[in-house]
Order: C-alpha cells, then sequence, then structure tokens
C-alpha cells in the first residue's frame, strides 16, 4: 500500500502512515452488482460423498462432470485415499456414505471401497448400471453380506429407448434394465434418476416408466428422482445469483436446511492428494476446497456462487437419498 505524509491546516507534519484504497468486491462474497451473497453454514456432518472419477464407459453430451471413456479431470480414488476419510466422517457422526462418477464401477478399486464403505455405514451408490456393473456382478454379490446396505440410483433418463439411447449409445437403456432386474432380484435397494423435460407431467411421466418396468418384470414402486439440465463443467447458464436478501426472504428455517452443502461434503482427488469440496455440484470451482480434512471444511461458510446453487435454490434438488 502507498505510503503518505499528511500535514494539519497549521502546517504540522504528521509522520507517513498507510492510505488503504478501497477493497475490490470478491465474486466469492458478493454478486456482480456488488450485493452480499446467500451463503449456507454447515450444521452436521450426515452424508460423505466421494467421487470416484470422472472417467466413464458412456460419453453423454449433457453430462455435469463432461464424463467419457478414459476420461482423467479427476483421477480415480483409491481405498488407500478413502480410508483416513471414512474414518474421520465415522469419528463426526456421518451416517451414510454415497459415491458419484463417472461410472464408480469403471474404476479399479471401487468394489474395494464399496466394500469397506458398508462395512461401517450405509451406503449409496450413483451408477449407470450397464456394461461395467454387470462385469462386476460376482463381486457385487457377496456385498449383500455386509452389516450395512447399499442402495442403487440408476440413471435412466427418459421413458423412451430411442431417445435414452440418443446421448447414451445404443443398447444403453435396455442394459440399465438389465442392471436394475439384477440388482432388485439379488436384494439391493434400487431407484431412478432421470431427467425433465420443460412443462412436462411427472404423473404421467413415471405413469409410462411404470409401464415399462411392468414389460421387464422390475417393480412398479420405485423411486424417482428427477434432475433439471445442470450443464457441462465450468458452464455458466445465466442463472439469476442468490442474494443473502434471496436467502432472508424465502427460504424457510426448514427448507433451508435440505440444501446438501448444510449437513454433506465430497472428497474430490486432485493430483496425489484428496481434497474436502462443498458438495457433488461445484467440483469445477476451485473456490469450493475447503480443505484437506472434514472437520476444517465444516468450519467455511459456503457461499452459493455457482450456478448449479440455483437449481438446488429453485427446485430443491438434491443428489441424496435415505439407503
Amino acid at each position: 500500500m502507498p505510503l503518505t505524509e499528511l500535514q494539519t491546516p497549521q502546517g504540522e507534519r504528521i509522520p507517513a502512515v498507510e492510505v488503504l484504497a478501497p477493497r475490490a468486491r470478491d465474486s466469492w462474497t458478493h454478486t456482480r452488482s456488488g450485493d452480499p451473497r446467500g451463503f449456507i453454514d454447515a450444521d452436521k456432518l450426515k452424508e460423505l460423498w466421494i467421487h470416484t472419477g470422472t472417467a466413464c464407459n458412456l460419453a453423454c453430451p449433457f453430462c455435469l462432470e463432461g464424463s467419457h471413456p478414459g476420461d482423467g479431470r479427476i483421477p480415480g480414488m483409491k481405498l488407500s485415499d478413502v480410508k483416513p476419510f471414512i474414518h474421520e466422517a465415522i469419528a463426526m457422526g456421518v451416517e451414510q456414505f454415497s459415491f458419484t462418477g463417472g461410472e464408480p464401477f469403471v474404476i479399479r478399486d471401487f468394489v474395494n471401497i464399496l466394500n469397506y464403505a458398508s462395512q461401517h455405514r450405509p451406503c449409496f451408490v450413483l451408477t449407470n448400471a450397464t456394461e461395467p456393473l454387470l462385469k462386476r456382478r460376482h463381486q457385487i454379490l457377496p456385498l449383500l453380506e455386509n452389516p450395512y446396505p447399499i442402495h442403487f440410483r440408476v440413471s435412466l433418463d427418459f421413458p423412451d429407448r430411442a431417445r435414452h439411447d440418443k446421448d447414451r449409445g445404443d443398447g444403453s437403456f435396455d442394459l440399465a434394465l438389465e442392471g436394475i432386474h439384477w440388482l432388485i432380484e439379488q436384494g439391493f435397494k434400487v431407484s431412478v434418476a432421470r431427467q425433465t423435460d420443460p412443462g412436462e407431467v411427472p404423473a404421467d411421466v413415471e405413469a409410462a416408466f411404470r409401464a415399462i418396468f411392468r414389460e421387464h418384470k422390475i417393480p412398479e414402486n420405485l423411486a424417482f428422482t428427477a434432475f433439471p439440465d445442470l450443464g457441462a463443467p465450468g458452464s455458466e447458464d445465466g442463472s439469476p445469483e442468490i442474494t443473502e436478501g434471496c436467502m432472508e426472504k424465502y427460504p424457510t428455517p426448514e427448507s433451508r436446511a435440505h440444501f446438501m452443502c448444510t449437513y454433506t461434503r465430497m472428497l474430490v482427488k486432485k493430483g496425489d492428494q484428496v481434497r474436502v469440496y462443498a458438495c457433488t455440484l461445484v467440483d469445477d470451482d476451485p473456490q469450493y476446497d475447503l480443505g484437506g480434512t472434514l472437520a476444517e471444511s465444516m468450519d467455511e461458510r459456503i457461499m452459493l456462487r455457482h450456478h448449479r446453487c440455483f437449481s438446488c435454490y429453485r427446485f430443491g434438488a438434491s443428489c441424496s437419498a435415505p439407503v
């Protein structure tokens, strides 16, 4: 900062002092228009997400992680990476371990990670339930004997084979149905993640899915989670920014508690290090890197800066589900 010598009106000299320039508005704490951003303060760690890596057997153009075969934006996790955090989370009272990718079953060590985690807490896995899962059925089946249950949420975008396969590849719809059928037949809990269309009638969409389930001898009572388009990594969809005023005026304390950053954290591998991020949707923004331990991450205030934060704000969307 510049040093300036001041004088009184009587001509007396005052020793040089620092003259501080006005602090620039920080895009982390303020919106583009200068308003204080909305934020979430963590409550208690209830769910720990583990990002297994961005490699996937599919290359869906809408993928919020930009995943495709061989992708290394986020490297694959190993059991040795995850173990210390599993035990730290248990000491903090975590209730559930959840896994996302990429496609987790592409990762060499994933079944070992899932086996270890389900020895300690219930587990939740996001998967496309196609070749990588089907090829590992012999490894997955013994996990039913572990002390805690595993819930699989399978991506089935639309109740339309051609539309689903257009982006995921020919045959992926039928493979996903095969994966769902096998998992349920063995005794695992299964739900479905689908995409939304503007102006849709959710009951009609889900009725169309249930007709397909009947045809494939799949129970019709599977739960659905519907997601809006969340954009590719690093994208900006022009969503309105969330201010402190928005958070004070609209969400109730009860609804604010459903924001994932209130009760979850996610492990993301960056190079050879595992870092703790705020949630499953913001790993493309390094400002959401909250440190190297779960304990320190829970002390950080989460600013609702990412455009995907607006999806949580507007739709109440959550990647989570009880096991």
